[in-house]
């Protein structure tokens, strides 16, 4: 009987709430209440932060309900800039950060648009730099921080199959460290290339199984990788809270530090400047793309699970800062033709946002490649039976592309029938991985504490670069 009495209670609350309202009230009702009658009204569960709906109210309320759920959901949660994702059978999840989505058919067609602006090498080597220009400014990197005089700190080196493993991290900032793995081939033969590998947003991040595989797997091909952390994800959590991952500065520092382990790489003894390479999937897709568009010290990219014109990426750190909005609005297909005529390979697949990337973006980034003369040097591996991730698949086109562009040796990375063969790979527990120890123990005494004190760094840092300039 009580649970009757709630329900009932529960309806005579709402039908109150919603008869009381006029047009001079604007028919106003507090968005957790329009949640709990969309819920009620269609037979489904919604799942929101508390955050999310606390404190807001929507006006004219039950006149943006239609029959059919999801646009009824889209007209109650546009006015807050919240979309539903559907997550099961009659069961939705509000999600934040969504400003930067547009629909399949708009992403298709701002990239026609785009497309009409250049026609040819000179003209697109015009657009280039101005987006370049303007990609520099809105990370506010123009001009460069000063690099800390700092050297790397370098800790529990290990020696496995045809590679070794060192935990890495570098100071990008005063205070601000990225952390990481570095891989090298046991015995490498003179010049060696060089290949820095972002995280995406995937469980476990650098420390997860198939990370490690990849990058021992490119190691024993012949190259040194650096696989390092997202910003406020992994070790970076010793300095920073999970939700500062989610401020706009984030996709800035990640860019940074991209940077900064380029930097690091080419430093090397037997580091060859001519044979560079990235590769991250997801979030590390977005800094692939972003990172070669920045810099032609990149000789060859592999994005995967990112590529689309619809999708800039759905977190701050991807979309935080206005990169997007140069050059009157672009988007990741275009910043992917920044790599031209340059080597790259798209990897897509049938369960994200990169499902069109054959049929939509490839053929553009073949157009722009063409303009070289080098249509054959962009390739689309695209698998429309898996999902988002960066898979075994995934990693074996990546291996052929790699091997082809950088003189890798790819029999270290399939058996005598051309299969994918990564079992000689060490797959290590996080703690091994740790630059700063089990427990972050070995965090330097000035290493910053707070977002808070990135962001007075990042300022002091970004004045005395502009002073120094002028």
């Amino acid at each position: 009987m009580s649970r009757i009495l709630f329900l009932l209670t529960l309806l005579l609350t709402l039908a109150t709430a919603a008869w009381a309202q006029t047009s001079d009230e604007q028919y106003r009702l507090p968005l957790h209440t329009v949640l709990e009658q969309i819920q009620q009204r269609y037979g489904v569960k919604i799942r929101p932060d508390a955050a999310m709906v606390q404190d807001k109210w929507l006006t004219y309320a039950e006149w943006r309900y239609r029959p059919d759920v999801e646009e009824t959901l889209k007209n109650v949660l546009a006015p807050f800039d919240l979309q539903a994702t559907k997550t099961g059978a009659n069961a939705y999840k509000l999600k934040t950060f969504q400003y930067h989505l547009k629909t399949p058919e708009e992403g298709a067609a701002q990239l026609a648009y785009l497309a009409s602006r250049y026609n040819d090498v000179a003209s697109w080597e015009k657009r280039k730099a101005e987006l370049r220009g303007c990609l520099w400014s809105a990370l506010r990197l123009s001009p460069m921080p000063a690099k800390p005089a700092s050297k790397p700190i370098i800790t529990n080196k290990r020696q496995f199959d045809g590679y070794s493993v060192e935990n890495v991290a570098l100071e990008t900032l005063p205070g601000l460290y990225v952390t990481g793995s570095l891989y090298r081939p046991l015995k490498p033969k003179g010049k060696i290339p060089v290949i820095i590998s972002p995280d995406g947003h995937f469980g476990d991040g650098r420390y997860r199984a198939d990370a490690q595989k990849r990058c021992a797997t490119l190691a024993r091909m012949g190259a040194m990788v650096y696989s390092y952390d997202l910003f406020a994800w992994g070790e970076s959590l010793l300095q920073f809270r999970p939700e500062d991952h989610r401020r706009s500065l984030a996709m800035t520092v990640q860019a940074l530090n991209g940077l900064r382990a380029l930097d690091f790489l080419l430093t090397q003894k037997n580091a060859d400047a001519a044979r560079v390479a990235i590769t991250g999937g997801s979030g590390g897709g977005s800094q692939t793309m972003l990172l070669t568009a920045l810099d032609d010290r990149i000789k060859v990219s592999v994005p995967v699970v990112m590529l689309s014109t619809y999708h800039s990426g759905g977190c701050p750190c991807e979309s935080g800062m206005p990169v997007h909005l140069c050059g009157g609005g672009t988007n990741n297909a275009e910043l992917a033709a920044m790599a031209a005529p340059r080597p790259q390979l798209a990897i897509t697949d049938g369960g994200d946002w990169t499902a069109q990337t054959p049929e939509v973006a490839y053929p553009y980034l073949q157009k722009i490649y063409g303009y070289y003369g080098k249509t054959g040097l962009v390739q689309n591996t695209h698998l429309p039976k898996e999902g988002h991730d960066y898979g075994p698949s995934k990693r074996q086109a990546m291996y052929r592309f790699l091997a082809q562009h950088l003189g890798l040796n790819l029999q270290a990375a399939e058996d005598a029938a051309g299969q994918l063969d990564e079992s000689k790979v060490t797959v290590e527990k996080e703690e091994a991985q740790k630059v700063f120890g089990p427990k972050g123990e070995l965090l330097p005494a000035t290493a910053l504490r707070s977002f808070e004190a990135l962001q007075a760094v990042f300022s002091k840092s970004v004045t005395q670069a502009q002073a120094q300039k002028n």
